[in-house]
């Protein structure tokens, strides 16, 4: 799965938006996604701090990580 698909299927789900960023940044309350020195980063953004950081080494692990958190 890439970054495109995982928003396919997290649209599908009903996941509402402003529960996810697939474009990193540290945004209030989120959960992110994002690719940095050719690693993959996974981690819930609040108050301008990265908590839970998960690096991974393809896109594909990392958006299948997303996608389990955010569809429990």
């Amino acid at each position: 799965m890439n970054t495109e698909m995982l928003e396919t299927r997290l649209k599908a789900e009903g996941v509402p938006d402003d529960m996810y960023t697939l474009t990193g940044g540290l945004p209030n309350e989120s959960y992110c996604l994002n690719e940095a020195d050719g690693k993959w980063e996974v981690y819930y953004s609040e108050r301008g701090q990265k908590t839970g950081l998960e690096i991974f080494d393809r896109e594909d692990e990392a958006c299948e990580r997303l996608y389990k958190l955010l569809v429990k």
